[in-house]
């Protein structure tokens, strides 16, 4: 069973941080790319960081400076550093991945594996 657990979440006062893990977790796995997204109410889901399947990392641009992505490969976990949080910062931040596996002699590649998501707010 392959599973993407986000923790990290939670309440946080304006100019606080955070940090957010994800763990992808299943025998066999390979994570081919690893990142972070988020919804804010009535918006879109959007990018906030990632890692590419080609080991580079993509940010939002807006969010350059603040957040930073980083992973620990041999635990196949991803972690997003968050300081200076904002307001508006306020949102679900979900775990995609890229990962493959072998099960049952069956070689699987899901290309957007999500988690279950992780409430992050920031108010006063």
């Amino acid at each position: 069973q392959v599973q993407l657990v986000e923790s990290g979440g939670g309440l946080v006062q304006p100019g606080g941080s955070l940090r957010l893990s994800c763990a992808a977790s299943g025998s066999n796995i390979s994570v081919n790319a690893m990142g972070w997204y988020r919804q804010a109410p009535g918006k879109r889901r959007e990018l906030v960081a990632t890692f590419t399947a080609g080991g580079n990392t993509k940010y939002a641009d807006s969010l350059k400076g603040r957040f930073t992505i980083s992973r620990d490969s041999a635990k196949n976990t991803a972690y997003l550093q968050m300081n200076s949080l904002k307001p508006e910062d306020t949102a679900v931040y979900y775990c995609k991945a890229d990962l493959s596996y072998y099960s049952g002699g069956y070689f699987y590649r899901h290309y957007d594996y999500w988690g279950q998501g992780t409430q992050v707010t920031v108010s006063s």
